[in-house]
């Protein structure tokens, strides 16, 4: 199993929508608040250049928004 963690913060429908579908699935995961830590912020942008959320981590393997084709894709669902 992968681990997988969604860089979040308050107010964002599509990070909502992606915590619920992971609930669905019966999957845990870290939450990071990107929000209220600013060194979480920092390293996301610096490793994938994106200053929105929801970005999921699936293993090594990044989600940009809550694209559930892709992140259906690399659960094998």
């Amino acid at each position: 199993m992968y681990k997988i963690t969604v860089y979040t913060a308050p107010g964002c429908p599509y990070c909502v929508k992606a915590k619920n579908y992971f609930r669905q699935l019966g999957l845990k995961f870290a939450e990071i608040d990107v929000s209220r830590s600013q060194e979480a912020a920092e390293r996301l942008v610096k490793r994938t250049g994106q200053t929105g959320v929801p970005v999921i981590e699936i293993g090594n393997q990044i989600v940009i928004g809550f694209d559930k084709n892709k992140i259906d894709k690399l659960l094998g669902v």
